[in-house]
Parts: C-alpha cells; structure tokens; sequence
C-alpha cells in the first residue's frame, strides 16, 4: 500500500538537493540549454514550479490545469525569470503542496489528473516525487540517474512499466537489472523481447531520458516506447 506520507517526506528531501544544486547556478547557466529539446533550464524550474500548483489542484479537487495552453504559457511566461526569482517559486510552490499534503484528507479517494488520467491520491505524493528527481537530472548539472536514490529507482521503473502494460504499440517485453525482473508491453502473443541492463539505463529508457544504448536486447530489437 502507498505510504503517503514517507513520500511526502521524500519529496522534500529531493527537493531540497534540487534547491542546494540550483543555487550554484548564476543567472547566464538558468538560461542555458537544459537537456530537454527546446527547453533552458529556467523553463524546467518554471514547470517544476507550476507542477506543484497543479498538484494541489488536484488534491484539492479542482482541475490539474485551465487547459494544456494555459499551462504551456505559464511555463514559457516564467522561463525568462533570474535565478533568485527561479529559486523562490520553486521553493514556495513546493511548500503549498507540502502543507496540502498535510492537511487531513481521505488518501484512498480517486483524483484526476492531466487528459483523464486517474489515481488514488495517496499516489500523488510519489507522481511529485518523480517530478522533481527526473527534472534534477534534466538540469544538466551533475545530477545523474545513477545519483537517484535506490528505492525511487525501484519505484519509477515499476510504475513505467504499469504504463505501457496492455500498450498495443508496446510488444511483449521483459526488463531485468539481473536480479529483478519487470513485464510490459501488449499480452505476449508472441515471445517476449528481454532488455537488460543497469537500473538507471532501463530506467533511462523507460523515462526516455536514455536512448537504450546502455542495455543488451534479446529476442528482437529494442522496443520503441510512446511518449510519455
């Protein structure tokens, strides 16, 4: 069962190694290319940002975002800010969805998330967590998917491959690190593909922040994945 709370806790933590690590930065670097096409590093701490609003909408029952333009505006409105400016809003927006989180509230309820997407709440907590962790590596500035904490790395690869499960575009697949195995993919009407490789590259593949070529692939090619 979903511990809210421990991920709460945990959204903290990451989100403080995130604020330590972006306050080296100085105004030029936030400008810079992030790793994300066509995104500086100030549209990732803008996102970030406003991703945490949207949350508390969510567990607050009200729409994730007005709509996909508004949220696209937002972010690219923000962007452009200094670094002090980028600093604040992270670290603010993180502190309504931690109080959010706080506050009594039935965890087993189901939410609604971006293109009627639905969860129980109890869940939104680790979605924040995988927020913060994989835009830390977006950054571009030492953060690495080896550097992820174990249990998250775990947790994300589990809930990806939950996501391209019964996927028609997805064939059957089977991921191991050699020692625990995942499934995914469509029902296996013929025999799975076996990819294999380190934590962070299967979850580097899985995130499509890592384009395979780390892992070994048995029983056919490596599989495309949609976007996430």
């Amino acid at each position: 069962m979903t511990d809210h709370a421990h991920d709460l806790e945990s959204v903290r933590d990451a989100t403080e190694r995130l604020l330590t690590a972006v306050a080296k930065l100085d105004d030029a670097a936030v400008g810079e290319p992030s790793r994300l096409p066509g995104w500086s590093r100030g549209h990732v701490l803008a996102h970030l940002a406003r991703n945490a609003d949207a949350l508390v909408n969510v567990l607050e029952g009200r729409p994730m975002y007005a709509d996909a333009q508004v949220r696209d505006a937002d972010i690219e409105r923000d962007a452009p800010r200094p670094l002090a400016a980028q600093l604040a809003d992270v670290r603010e927006s993180a502190a309504r969805f931690q109080a959010t989180g706080a506050a009594p509230a039935d965890w087993s309820r189901t939410v609604e998330l971006r293109n009627g997407v639905v969860d129980t709440a109890a869940r939104v907590p680790f979605r924040r967590w995988a927020e913060v962790e994989l835009h830390a590596v977006d950054l571009g500035i030492g953060y690495e998917l080896e550097d992820l904490p174990q249990e998250f790395t775990a947790r994300e690869t589990e809930f990806l491959t939950d996501r391209f499960t019964g996927h028609p575009d997805v064939p059957p697949t089977r991921l191991t690190d050699g020692t625990r195995v995942w499934r995914t993919g469509r029902a296996a009407d013929t025999s799975a593909v076996t990819v294999t490789g380190t934590p962070s590259d299967l979850l580097g593949w899985l995130a499509g922040r890592r384009d395979g070529s780390g892992l070994t692939v048995d029983g056919g090619p490596l599989p495309a994945l949609p976007p996430l």
